[in-house]
């Protein structure tokens, strides 16, 4: 069965643009996990047994309550549907949820005990959970979503998704490789501290990139490389070396690659999504340039 509305048939979907999970959001997902609860749903990890040692029969509520509030520090059960937890912690607790969600399986009905034993189906179980969660996002445009497996992960920006379409590296430099797959991965990150570690990184690897030409010190490396990309003496050349000393600079004087108290802190998503994709970009064209793209 199709999960597209009306509107988003006719008028397209919402844009993910929203990277903070309201009240409406908040509400509804409290009740997806509450009415799995009671459905026995997360009985495929905190299994509750008969007490007459027939079988499972349901999910453990004091064993999901005790395990969630030791593993997503920051939630406390039972959920407040009134009291929203920063985006992060909620996706935490979507995640646990994710790892414990398996579809019941109804077996034998025990009159005496009034419930039916049970077993689960993990797949059909993690895979309904995520579809769910994915419609709440998708309908009110957060820009998260759960994978397959139940993890979150962030919806990227367009420009961000075309410029990390490049996503294979294999320059011939281990550590250059490490560093951007470092940052590639961490960029796709809900969390802004993970997001702001991968710009980090990245700048990092335009560091070392500089350095990978012969040449008797990092300048004359740097200007090899910068010559690889474009014609000695073209404008286009000048404007390559205007970018390359234009990074270095935000580097320096944006809390970047240093964290003395004069560095101003990165505060906003969209600023980091226009930093990696300006500096993303500009390390492809000098590999691709002298070479090294894989």
């Amino acid at each position: 069965m199709s999960t597209r509305y009306f509107t988003d048939r006719e008028f397209g979907q919402r844009p993910a643009v929203s990277e903070t999970i309201d009240d409406r959001v908040w509400g509804a997902l409290h009740a997806l996990i509450e009415m799995r609860v009671d459905s026995g749903a997360f009985g495929y990890r905190f299994t509750e047994q008969c007490a007459d040692g027939d079988g499972p029969c349901g999910s453990d509520r004091r064993a999901f309550a005790r395990f969630l509030e030791a593993e997503v520090p920051g939630i406390d059960w039972p959920l407040n549907s009134q009291e929203v937890p920063e985006t992060p912690i909620a996706l935490d607790l979507l995640e646990f949820c994710a790892k414990a969600v398996g579809e019941p399986v109804l077996g034998s009905y025990h009159s005496y005990q009034h419930h039916h034993h049970m077993s689960w189906d993990r797949a059909a179980g993690l895979a309904i959970f995520v579809a769910d969660v994915n419609l709440l996002f998708q309908r009110n445009g957060i820009a998260f979503e759960l994978d397959a497996n139940g993890h979150a992960q962030r919806i990227l920006p367009q420009p961000v998704v075309q410029t990390l379409g490049w996503a294979m590296f294999r320059t011939g430099d281990d550590q250059l490789d490490r560093l951007l797959e470092y940052a590639r991965s961490h960029f796709l990150s809900p969390k802004l501290d993970d997001r702001r570690d991968a710009v980090e990184k990245l700048w990092d690897a335009f560091e070392r990139v500089k350095t990978l030409e012969p040449g008797a010190d990092k300048k004359v490396q740097a200007d090899a490389l910068l010559d690889r990309a474009a014609v000695s003496g073209s404008k286009m050349r000048v404007a390559l070396g205007d970018e390359a000393k234009a990074l270095t600079t935000i580097g320096n004087n944006l809390r970047i690659r240093h964290s003395e108290v004069s560095q101003e802190m990165i505060e906003r998503s969209e600023q980091l999504d226009w930093l990696f994709v300006r500096m993303f970009s500009f390390v492809r064209l000098l590999l691709v340039s002298s070479g090294r793209s894989g």
